[in-house]
């Protein structure tokens, strides 16, 4: 019984840090997209590739950059560890994919 308490309560504190790194996350975006706006420059970021503007899409906790020109699909750092997380519990990373891939 006591494996079981030990499990739950390790998967508790695993979604507690990774909510806080999503909020610290957010909060760094809002902070850069109001440098950006302070300096007047366009908000939004651009393909790597140079196709166009990424668009985000958020999947659960995770904010997916998607070029709406090349398709092109972009994470930020530990988002692709999330990802697959939830693919090992349930397929939920299969779904993301095919979404993308249904455009």
């Amino acid at each position: 019984m006591s494996e079981i308490f030990d499990e739950r309560r390790k998967a508790l504190e695993e979604e507690y840090f990774r909510r806080k790194e999503r909020e610290t996350l957010d909060k760094l975006r809002q902070e850069l997209a109001a440098e950006a706006a302070a300096r007047g420059q366009v908000e939004g970021r651009q393909c790597p590739l140079g196709h166009g503007k990424l668009t985000e899409e958020t999947k659960g906790t995770v904010v997916i950059d998607h070029c709406q020109q090349c398709g092109g699909v972009w994470l930020d750092k530990g988002e692709l560890e999330e990802l697959t997380h939830h693919a090992k519990s349930g397929g939920w990373f299969d779904n993301v994919m095919k979404s993308f891939s249904s455009e």
